[in-house]
This record gives C-alpha cells, sequence and structure tokens, in this order.
C-alpha cells in the first residue's frame, strides 16, 4: 500500500507549494498553445475550467478557486494572469457613489482604451475573460458594476462580507446610465485621454449608450445582444415566460419583499427602482423610448462614432428587430447589424451570454477585439 501513500503525500505537495502548483499548471495548458499569424497575435489559450470567462490574480500568485454559474458561464475568481496586469478598483459615480471595478492593463504599451458595461442584473466577473484578451492585445480595459450589483453592492456590518439587503435602495435603470456608466465614461477618457475610447456594451451595457451626455467621447461602440427589449420582440415562446416571470413572480415580489431577488430567475438581486423601470420598459411597445420621465432620451441623438451591433441568431431576448428597434435610436449615424448564427463559429449555441465565453476567443473574440482596434 505504498503507493496510495506516496500518492496522498504527492497530493498533499501540490496544494501547499504553489510554485509546483503553477507548474502542474503550465503543463496541463501547453496543449492548448496555439500559434496565430498576424499584426496581433492571439495569446494562447488555456484549457476552459480556468479561462472560460475567469481572469486572473496577478503573476506569481495562485490560489484555491471558488467556481460559479452565471447564465452557462463558468467564473472562476482566481487563476494565472501572466498576460495582462490587473487591479481591482474603486471608480467614483457622479454623485460619489463608490463603484467597484477592475483594470486590466497590457503588460506593453497602451494603444487603446475600452470600457466593457454590463448586462442586467450581471456582475462584472462575467466579463474578465474578454476583458484580459483586450488586455494581452495591449488595450486598457476597465469593467465595473453598477450599484447595488456585484461588488458595488453595499456589506452588512453583520457578518463576513455578507451583502446587505437592497430593502430601501434607492436606484433606477436611468440612475445606472447617468450617475454611473457617464462616471465610467469620463474616469476612462480622462486617464487615457491620449488613446482612443471604445465602449463595448451588453445588453443593457448597449442600451445606456444612448442615454449618456457625454457619449460623444467615445470613438467605436461594439454592442453584443443589446437590444430594445420590449416583450413583445422577443421570441416565441420565451417571450410569454418572460411576461410571466416579470408580472406573475418579479412584480409582487418586489412590492412585498422591497427589491427583486435574484432567485426568482432574474440573475443578480436587483434594487426595487431598477426592477420596476426594467418591468416597465419591457412591457412598452417601443421600450424605453416611450418612457416620459428618461431625459437622457435626447443624448442618442449625440453619438456619431462607429457601431457596430452584434445580434446572435439563438438568442431570444435580442432578436434582430429588437436589435433594429434600439439601433434605430442613434439617428446621427447608421450602426453595422450582424447576425451570427452559431454555425458561424463552430458552435451549437450561443444566446445571449455566450459569447462571453472562452470557445470563442479565436472567432468572435478575435473578430472583435481587430474592430476595435481598428479605431485610430
Amino acid at each position: 500500500m505504498a503507493w496510495k501513500s506516496r500518492r496522498r503525500r504527492n497530493r498533499r505537495q501540490r496544494t501547499s507549494n504553489p510554485r509546483l502548483a503553477r507548474q502542474i499548471l503550465a503543463s496541463k495548458a501547453k496543449f492548448a498553445f496555439v500559434e496565430v499569424k498576424g499584426e496581433v497575435p492571439a495569446p494562447p489559450i488555456r484549457p476552459s475550467w480556468i479561462d472560460s470567462a475567469a481572469l486572473a490574480v496577478q503573476e506569481g500568485q495562485i490560489g484555491g478557486t471558488s467556481n460559479r454559474l452565471y447564465f452557462g458561464v463558468f467564473v472562476v475568481s482566481e487563476a494565472v494572469q501572466d498576460e495582462a496586469f490587473l487591479d481591482d478598483i474603486i471608480v467614483p459615480a457622479a454623485d460619489g457613489y463608490p463603484l467597484a471595478a477592475t483594470l486590466f492593463l497590457p503588460r506593453g504599451p497602451k494603444r487603446h482604451a475600452v470600457l466593457i458595461n454590463a448586462a442586467t442584473a450581471t456582475p462584472r466577473k462575467i466579463y474578465r475573460g474578454f476583458a484580459g484578451y483586450l488586455a494581452r492585445r495591449g488595450c486598457a480595459v476597465l469593467t465595473y458594476d453598477y450599484r447595488g450589483i456585484g461588488g458595488s453592492r453595499p456589506l452588512d456590518v453583520v457578518g463576513y462580507i455578507r451583502p446587505k439587503s437592497l430593502v430601501g435602495f434607492k436606484a433606477s435603470m436611468a440612475d445606472w446610465a447617468a450617475l454611473d456608466v457617464t462616471a465610467t465614461v469620463a474616469w476612462m477618457r480622462e486617464r487615457y485621454h491620449t488613446l482612443p475610447l471604445s465602449y463595448v456594451g451588453h445588453s443593457f451595457g448597449g442600451q445606456a449608450l444612448g442615454l449618456l451626455a457625454n457619449n460623444a467621447e467615445i470613438s467605436r461602440a461594439l454592442l453584443i445582444a443589446s437590444q430594445a427589449a420590449t416583450w413583445k420582440l422577443m421570441a416565441s415562446p420565451e417571450r410569454y415566460r418572460v411576461y410571466a416571470l416579470m408580472r406573475g413572480v418579479g412584480v409582487p415580489l418586489t412590492r412585498v419583499l422591497g427589491y427583486a431577488p435574484g432567485w426568482s430567475g432574474i440573475g443578480e438581486d436587483l434594487p426595487r427602482g431598477v426592477f420596476q423601470q426594467w418591468v416597465g420598459w419591457v412591457m412598452s411597445k417601443r421600450y424605453l423610448f416611450t418612457d416620459p420621465h428618461l431625459p437622457g432620451l435626447s443624448n442618442f441623438a449625440n453619438y456619431k462614432g462607429a457601431m457596430r451591433a452584434l445580434c446572435m441568431s439563438d438568442d431570444p431576448w435580442a432578436t434582430r428587430p429588437a436589435v433594429g428597434l434600439l439601433c434605430s435610436g442613434f439617428t446621427a449615424i447608421e450602426p453595422d447589424i450582424i447576425t451570427i448564427t452559431p454555425a458561424d463559429v463552430g458552435a451549437t449555441k450561443i444566446g445571449h451570454f455566450g459569447f462571453f465565453r472562452s470557445e470563442h476567443r479565436d472567432t468572435l473574440w478575435r473578430g472583435a477585439a481587430e474592430w476595435i482596434q481598428a479605431a485610430e
């Protein structure tokens, strides 16, 4: 039975010796390294259990991982990140509210600045893999959480880093755009004023672009599954499920609890004001365009930069008509709307969140990065 003892001893050594753990990790990843020709080489592909939607701590650090599944995308809290630096920071919103953010920087020269703006009820960790990919190609990238979401949610005074209840938390989707997104655009513009600034908007993140008073500061906007999400433009039968979920479940629960619980099927917990405004838009024929209490609507016409909107053919929420309706609000430009099928990238499905899976590194990610980096 000596061989069993040796195996147990080897396992203990691997977990207690960080350097050995890194060496083992590197050896496992070797099979996935590929060489891609081109002016800006693509970074090596990592195994999916490391890089599904994950970035890592700075070079030389490795620790235990904590995995969680968000919308079919595995997020790993710590992994190995050799080609880019990252730093968790706080970016003040326009009213001073502290927004949790992560800044990704390339080891070499910075050639572009990119701001990634999240979908509703989605924490910034979902975008780590894509942000790291862009950083390794020479971009300074910022991801962040809207107020009340992820790291931008207040912590309870009792317990260990337990999030505080959102009961009584004041926020709306209009606040996210006017106070949070506007401030992060200004922060990136001030910090990287010599670089072209690109805007990546996922779902609500793309909708928010039109509401920003400072959207003229942005050179290029890549919208990913961003749409005017009125329920009638969703694919059937998903439209009826969404209608029932919001009206029959979400609205009563939010009224009783004082916030919209994530376990009801919406993702993360949402502040009451955010959910109520979201429901109002979804139930309206033209989504946010018919909201009489949304002064930021006039800013849609101010955006004059390049725009590409990616529509996934199997996305039941951001259908081509819904993407087209959102893009129609940008009256000063002619957005380039591209429909992508799973077969186009050798996949079985993409959906609303699948773009950010690392399996699309050499297809969707690479194409997006090349378009972003075409900015002068």
